[in-house]
């Protein structure tokens, strides 16, 4: 069987989620109250394999029976169900936009007498142990609906039982990379920004590749962070991590960053490890 738990903050995509498991051909059922997982996960078994696909979204609507999440999700780690926890979150600015656009009131509205931003500050700190123990987590500011829905279909339409490691990069002037699980700074290395024949290229292009490599920090420095990914992948496997998200920050997100990503993928690659890249804003500007 496979069952998915879907959670995370109000108004970061958790309904969109649900949508994509349940086009999939998982059974789906949103706000679930976390006492009853366990039941029907006995259900489920008992269904001789009628059931095999399950998604539950639970969530803070679940009012004083969220308490109790924790510990179910313990137990159910426990048994052999191919359990996968997905974590959603967003920026408190993007949360704050969706409830007015969609004119919605926030789970917590009343117990924070309307204030939204208190409202969200509570959820984040209930949700603290949860996010925890999530096997993936996404982070929607930055993606549209179109782009969430595409992410969730490749990562639960290649679930395995082995890691899949994404290598990203992104431009800290456009913000951070909270999905992160290892996140590396390497604005510390010489900028081709500041060549005006590499100003308009990309870390894609070879002329600003060879640029950043050539430099014996940078290879210095890719040397030992290919020596530490190696050191931490077999530990991440080990404890059960089914995804690990790798990525590189620069100012804009479009020399080095997106050099670096390409130069660990193509190591991991050789490692016959499975690999995805990403370049979150080598378009903007």
């Amino acid at each position: 069987m496979q069952f998915v738990i879907v959670t995370g903050m109000s108004g970061s995509g958790k309904s969109s989620c649900i949508e994509v498991l349940e086009d999939m051909g998982y059974y789906c059922i949103d706000n679930m109250p976390p006492e009853l997982i366990g039941k029907f996960v006995d259900i489920c078994k008992q269904s001789d394999g009628k059931i095999e696909k399950v998604a539950f979204v639970i969530d803070i609507r679940s009012g004083e029976l969220f308490s109790k999440m924790k510990d179910a999700l313990t137990l159910l780690k426990e048994e052999d169900i191919g359990l996968k926890i997905v974590f959603l979150d967003c920026s408190d600015d993007a949360i704050i936009r969706r409830y007015k656009e969609t004119r919605r009131k926030h789970p917590l509205d009343e117990v924070s007498f309307g204030n939204i931003r208190k409202a969200i500050e509570t959820e984040r700190e209930t949700l603290v142990p949860i996010k925890a123990m999530a096997d993936y987590y996404f982070d929607t500011t930055n993606s549209s609906a179109g782009e969430f829905r595409e992410r969730m279909r490749e990562v639960f339409s290649e679930a395995t039982d082995f890691m899949r490691i994404d290598v990203r990069s992104f431009g800290f002037k456009f913000g951070y990379m909270p999905e992160g699980d290892l996140v590396f700074d390497v604005r510390c290395l010489p900028n081709p920004f500041y060549i005006p024949e590499l100003k308009n290229l990309t870390g894609l292009n070879p002329e600003v590749y060879t640029y950043v490599m050539k430099f014996d920090q940078s290879k210095r420095l890719l040397d030992k962070l290919c020596n530490l990914v190696d050191f931490l992948i077999p530990l991440y496997e080990k404890e059960g991590k089914s995804q690990l998200v790798i990525a590189f920050g620069c100012t804009g997100g479009k020399h080095r960053s997106v050099a670096f990503a390409e130069a660990l993928a193509q190591h991991l690659r050789e490692k016959n490890h499975t690999v995805r890249i990403q370049h979150r804003d080598i378009e903007k500007h």
